[in-house]
């Protein structure tokens, strides 16, 4: 799917994918102390929002200028020091390449051929701090036979373990497992890794 095509598809309806964060994203940085967050695939921005909205300073990457304009505006109902916390940027995500200055870099469900998610998955290491963290969640492969939901091309689903494979030995691998999803039509996998180039982020609260 191009650019173009995503922007039909985020003009065609309110809020695609919903106003609330990613549950899975929740559970995890939830704990983690507040710092530099860049968002790949941001969409209409629900979990750049949510991110800005507890002290993190966000920047949201898509090559959808619907849904980047959706996410704005919607953010525009936010308080003052939660917009000014987040930074849309129009760009393709295969081809940014950000600055190592990020605690948390997102990855959700992003569905590419493994040539272009490798290139994503280098970049997005290469932006983190030394004590940062990437987190990938996508439709696990078992979808195809097993789950509900996502792409049915199976080129561009993968499982944990292939999510590892991609990281191999650029950044350490914290967390790697499939996680079922109820949904209105069934049960959907997901695949999610964690993975870091040192510990599992800090325990000091940053300023």
């Amino acid at each position: 799917m191009d650019a173009a095509a995503w922007d039909t598809k985020y003009a065609a309806k309110d809020l695609v994918y919903g106003a609330p964060p990613n549950n899975t994203l929740v559970e995890f940085a939830t704990a983690l102390p507040r710092g530099r967050a860049l968002d790949l695939a941001c969409g209409e921005g629900r979990n750049a929002l949510w991110l800005a909205t507890r002290g993190w300073e966000v920047t949201a990457v898509d090559f959808s200028e619907v849904g980047l304009t959706k996410g704005h505006r919607i953010a525009q109902s936010s308080p003052r020091s939660v917009r000014e916390r987040l930074t849309w940027v129009h760009a393709d995500v295969t081809s940014v390449t950000p600055e190592p200055e990020y605690d948390l870099v997102l990855v959700l469900y992003l569905h590419l051929p493994r040539e272009q998610r490798l290139k994503v998955i280098q970049k997005s290491i290469q932006a983190l701090k030394p004590d940062g963290i990437l987190m990938i969640l996508g439709h696990h492969s078992m979808n195809l036979t097993a789950g509900v939901g996502g792409p049915r091309d199976p080129e561009i689903l993968y499982a944990p373990e292939d999510l590892a494979a991609d990281v191999g030995d650029r950044a350490e691998v914290h967390l790697c497992e499939e996680r079922y999803r109820t949904t209105d039509s069934g049960t959907a996998i997901d695949a999610l890794l964690l993975a870091g180039k040192s510990g599992l982020g800090t325990t000091r609260e940053r300023e």
